[in-house]
């Protein structure tokens, strides 16, 4: 089986999507499938990530090749608000210029149950929730970079820490309000402050006013460390996951974190429902100090919470995500 597996715009875009297409990249080298990153006309399947005009070309051209088309559904209207300049007055035109799209695949991939809830509105093409999983092998060796970490950021444990691009629809402003309501806790955002991870002029277009001011006004105890080399010093450092995002399609950086054992506090929002509060998270709607609390003056239920999360992780791990994929492709085919 030979798939031609496309990611447009894959040399600028970063983040989670970018990491998703990285892993199922590895899944078809570990299952010893033949991939290609361009269009093939001899594909057995054309696999898509990002329904750009030339995605959209190559599905057009692969139906007439009866190449069978699977799209994985990264990008929604919903989750592209709250994130640059701009970006909610783009996501009215974005939802139809989706739905057109979307229609060109014969299967769509969405990375969780409430991802294809939000997909059943833009095309009825069949849909299979399949997460985009984490790759434990990148977190390998993370424990040994901790006090690297701590030192060279000035954190004092227990620390409060997301990782991830730093935008309002993140949930950048209950960060930093909550950071301002607990002085005598470190907060660390570990991720790109600027939208495409430079200082030109399109940075500064495209990232917003708030978010640029929440983050320069940010409380002393609050730490924006922008982009970092080695992601493992983001979850060796970090002790409290705290992820107050408020639209997900999954959150690999959540995976990520529970993977390594860090209890998560989320806001409580359809995306999460597949965690059980005071089990393997702690959930708020607004006011997350509490339950922050409740985490950082108890080291037992840390260590509970935390390990109850690792263990729930462990349904998210390539391996079993790989055969969903494989089953995907094996049906079409």
């Amino acid at each position: 089986m030979k798939i031609s597996h496309y990611f447009e715009f894959g040399d600028t875009i970063t983040g989670g999507q970018k990491q998703s297409v990285k892993n199922q990249r590895k899944i078809l080298e570990k299952k010893g499938l033949e991939y290609s990153e361009e269009f093939e006309k001899d594909a057995d399947i054309l696999h898509l990530n990002l329904m750009g005009p030339r995605s959209v070309y190559y599905a057009w051209k692969a139906k007439r090749n009866d190449i069978p088309v699977v799209v994985h559904a990264h990008q929604t209207a919903e989750d592209f608000e709250e994130s640059f300049a701009f970006s909610n007055l783009l996501a009215r035109p974005m939802k139809p210029y989706l739905e057109w799209a979307y229609d060109f695949a014969d299967h769509i991939i969405c990375p969780s149950e409430h991802n294809r809830e939000v997909m059943e509105s833009y095309t009825d093409t069949p849909k299979t929730v399949l997460s985009n999983g984490f790759d434990s092998d990148k977190l390998d060796g993370f424990e040994e970079l901790r006090e690297e970490y701590l030192e060279k950021y000035d954190l004092e444990p227990p620390v409060v820490f997301c990782v991830g691009h730093v935008i309002k629809r993140k949930g950048l402003k209950s960060f930093v309000e909550t950071a301002e309501k607990m002085p005598e806790t470190d907060f660390v955002w570990f991720g790109w402050v600027n939208p495409t991870g430079g200082e030109g002029f399109l940075d500064r277009f495209i990232r917003s006013n708030e978010t640029q001011k929440l983050v320069e006004n940010s409380p002393e105890n609050c730490t924006f460390t922008g982009f970092i080399d080695d992601v493992r010093g983001a979850f060796a450092a970090g002790d409290i996951f705290f992820f107050p995002t408020k639209n997900e399609n999954e959150g690999m950086a959540l995976l990520e974190a529970m993977s390594c054992g860090k209890p998560p506090v989320v806001r409580d929002i359809e995306t999460f429902e597949w965690l059980k509060h005071d089990k393997n998270c702690l959930k708020a709607s607004e006011d997350f100090k509490p339950v922050l609390e409740e985490l950082i003056e108890d080291e037992e239920k840390r260590e509970s919470v935390g390990g109850s999360a690792k263990e729930k992780s462990q349904e998210f791990r390539l391996e079993k995500v790989g055969k969903g994929l494989l089953e995907v492709y094996i049906e079409l085919v």
